[in-house]
C-alpha cells in the first residue's frame, strides 16, 4: 500500500480516536446523560482527558523506541495540541460556565481550594508548548526549544496533583476515591524514570569512566 495512504489513515486514526472522548461528552450534555451536576461532570471529565493525552504524548518517544516504530513520533504534536485543547475545554468549563468569570467567586475557591493553583499552573506550562510546537517556533528558539518543552514533565506532575486533591478523599492517606489519579501518578513517575534512565546511559556514553 502506498506510504502516503497509510499515513493519511495513521493521521486520521488519531484525530478520530483523540476527538471521541469530547464528542460523547457533548453528546452525554446535549442528551442529558451527565449526573444531577451536569457542569461538574463535564469540569472532570475533559479533565481526565486532558491527563490521559498528556500521558499518551509523554509515552509517545519511548513506545516509539521500544516497538521501532519511529512513525509515532509524527503524532507528538498532533497529541499534545489535543492535550491543550482538552486542558482548555477543562479551563473554560471552570472559569466561563461554572462560575461565569465572576472574579469574586473564582477567588473565593482558589482560597478555600489550593489545589486549583496547581491545576492553573499546568496550564500556564501546556500554553507556551501548543502554541510553540510548530516548526517555525522549533528554528526560532533552536535548543531553548527543547529545553521548554521538557517542561511538560512538570505541567504532567502539576496535573496529576491538581487531580488527585481534587477527587474526594485523601490523595496521600489512600483514604476515598484515590485509584485513578494514582494510576496516573504511577504512570508519570514510570515514564520520567524512563526519561532519567535514558539520559543517564547518554551520559555514559559521552563521558566514559576512565580506567584508573
Amino acid at each position: 500500500m502506498n506510504s502516503n495512504i497509510i499515513r493519511k489513515r495513521r493521521t486520521w486514526a488519531i484525530h478520530l480516536t483523540t476527538l471521541l472522548p469530547g464528542v460523547l461528552l457533548l453528546g452525554d450534555w446535549l442528551s442529558g446523560n451527565l449526573s444531577v451536576n451536569p457542569i461538574q461532570e463535564a469540569i472532570q471529565r475533559s479533565g481526565r482527558i486532558a491527563i490521559t493525552l498528556l500521558l499518551v504524548t509523554l509515552a509517545i518517544r519511548p513506545l516509539a523506541q521500544w516497538l521501532k516504530r519511529n512513525w509515532l513520533l509524527n503524532h507528538r504534536r498532533t497529541l499534545g495540541l489535543y492535550t491543550f485543547a482538552y486542558a482548555l475545554l477543562h479551563a473554560t468549563l471552570f472559569f466561563g460556565i461554572d462560575y461565569a468569570l465572576q472574579a469574586a467567586l473564582i477567588l473565593q475557591e482558589f482560597a478555600a481550594k489550593p489545589y486549583l493553583w496547581l491545576g492553573v499552573g499546568a496550564f500556564c506550562i501546556l500554553l507556551p508548548l501548543a502554541i510553540t510546537s510548530f516548526r517555525y517556533w522549533m528554528r526560532k528558539l533552536g535548543k531553548n526549544w527543547k529545553r521548554l518543552h521538557r517542561l511538560i514533565y512538570l505541567a504532567a506532575v502539576l496535573a496529576v496533583l491538581h487531580y488527585g486533591l481534587a477527587v474526594k478523599g485523601d490523595f496521600f492517606a489512600l483514604r476515598g476515591e484515590i485509584l485513578r489519579p494514582w494510576l496516573y501518578g504511577a504512570g508519570v513517575a514510570g515514564l520520567l524514570g524512563i526519561r532519567l534512565f535514558g539520559y543517564l546511559r547518554n551520559q555514559r556514553k559521552r563521558f566514559p569512566r576512565q580506567p584508573a
